[in-house]
């Protein structure tokens, strides 16, 4: 069952959402595991290579059972091929790095939580308007926390999530969460290529510990 809600809560609740993408299907396997062993409970496999619809149906087999908890999303998706194409591959969610109607479409029609990838107020407006529970704020480094700061009261109550170059440091994350986000996307600054390459999952875990530790003190810091 997919329930927007609670994939959301989840994924607001690990406070980090973890995402890469890697041609080889055993190498992504450990890698999630090693996510999951760490404490996450969603991940965004990303659509970027030709790998991806393989990869992505081997590993929602595999988690089936060693991990039922855990909730597989499908990012980089911008087309409604795409997006019907994972949905029948059991995505748990959809993330877009654009606002695409049609795919918000395929999201609403499979019940399933759709995340657009948003760097301008027009775009965050329209997004609304299609129904975005969460919102992308990509690319990140280029935006920065004072844009989320700068337009979080024109959108007081919309899920931001900032993707692509956050970095697993303290001042960086808690500077994002002031700004006004729930969340903080990992990409390669979590998931390194050196680390797919050299399969160095004893590293993963320990960045992602340290993830999820700085992230959660700094969540208990605003409640």
């Amino acid at each position: 069952m997919n329930d927007k809600k609670v994939i959301l809560q989840s994924i607001l609740g690990q406070g980090i959402l973890p995402l890469f993408y890697w041609e080889n299907p055993s190498v992504c396997l450990k890698v999630i595991q090693t996510l999951y062993k760490a404490g996450v409970r969603a991940v965004e496999f990303t659509n970027r290579g030709e790998a991806a619809l393989g990869n992505f149906k081997i590993l929602k087999k595999a988690l089936a059972a060693e991990a039922p908890d855990l909730y597989l999303g499908i990012g980089t998706i911008k087309s409604v091929a795409e997006a019907k194409a994972f949905v029948e591959a059991g995505a748990d969610f959809i993330v877009s790095p654009i606002i695409s109607a049609p795919v918000a479409a395929v999201a609403e029609a499979a019940g399933l939580l759709w995340i657009p990838g948003c760097m301008t107020p027009t775009e965050v407006y329209h997004a609304q308007e299609l129904k975005a529970a969460a919102i992308k704020i990509f690319p990140a480094n280029i935006l920065g926390p004072e844009f989320v700061s700068s337009i979080r009261e024109l959108f007081r109550d919309q899920i931001f999530i900032p993707t692509g170059g956050v970095e697993i440091d303290e001042d960086n994350i808690r500077g994002w969460f002031r700004s006004g986000v729930s969340a903080v996307g990992f990409g390669s600054r979590l998931i390194s290529k050196d680390i797919l390459k050299t399969e160095n999952y004893e590293l993963l875990y320990v960045n992602t510990l340290e993830a999820l530790k700085l992230t959660r003190m700094v969540i208990n810091e605003k409640i």
